[in-house]
């Protein structure tokens, strides 16, 4: 079963839902701005699974999708953008390129998501990343980015959730308290035994809402806002974000932070 999974569609079912993603942005940016973001641009796009989802709203919504690697953006075409009616296709601009480098059309909407952008370990390279981004907004544009924490996302763990047909399994192999940088694996496991090890690897710094906060600031954003996740009877995540300024001492969460230019 491992050998004939596909990485990509197995990641899009365990951490994904570009649908929600979307319409959290859209609705919270006609909040924020009292209109609708047409232009968006998404950083760190990997299968560009956002930008597709965004041009569904209508003929009149454009996005552009910037990664660093040629084979996830490559796959996106194929398996993402090229299933779209054509016209949608041809709404979807996706490009190679260094987030810290791209030039684009200023956007009304900046996204960097699945926490992509700690890839920035050295506090100067995620500032210099956050004044790209206000850069690349237009005068009213907003820039929504996701992070997570809480005790346990300190911790060397593993944490393994049964999706239909597999099992992800969230390692957080290394975490080093003086640097806050952190080795991450997802694997996958099937029914039949067999197993993707390190399907996907990912080195970080955790960051903290304070420090983003602090940062989206100092690059010049006007406000900065934490969108809180809600809880269901059960106590568990609801899916439903709402500006939040002192959150929950949850053992961990996941929260969204935007900044307004």
């Amino acid at each position: 079963m491992a050998e004939q999974a596909d990485i990509h569609e197995l990641y899009e079912e365990s951490v994904q839902n570009v649908e929600n993603e979307v319409e959290f942005m859209q609705t919270t940016f006609e909040q924020l701005r009292g209109r609708k973001a047409y232009l968006f641009r998404e950083d760190f796009c990997g299968t560009a699974s956002a930008c597709c989802e965004w041009v569904k709203q209508g003929r009149e919504f454009q996005a552009i999708g910037v990664d660093i690697d040629p084979s996830v953006l490559e796959w996106g075409r194929k398996n993402r953008a090229g299933r779209l009616p054509a016209e949608d296709q041809a709404r979807v601009s996706l490009i190679e390129s260094n987030v810290l480098d791209v030039e684009t059309p200023k956007v009304d909407a900046l996204a960097a998501f699945n926490f992509s952008y700690w890839i920035f370990e050295e506090r100067a390279t995620m500032l210099r990343y956050m004044r790209c981004c206000y850069e690349a907004l237009k005068d009213d544009g907003v820039l929504f980015m996701d992070m997570f924490g809480g005790p346990e996302s300190f911790e060397e763990t593993k944490e393994k959730t049964k999706l239909d047909g597999f099992t992800y399994i969230w390692e957080q192999a290394e975490f080093h308290p003086v640097t806050n940088h952190m080795q991450c694996y997802i694997h996958f496991k099937f029914p039949d035994g067999s197993k993707i090890k390190r399907a996907f690897s990912y080195s970080w710094r955790l960051y903290t809402a304070p420090e983003l906060r602090d940062m989206l600031l100092e690059a010049g954003f006007a406000d900065v806002t934490v969108y809180w996740e809600g809880e269901d009877e059960d106590g568990e995540g609801n899916g439903e974000f709402t500006p939040e300024d002192k959150g929950e001492a949850d053992l961990a969460w996941i929260a969204y932070i935007v900044a307004e230019k």
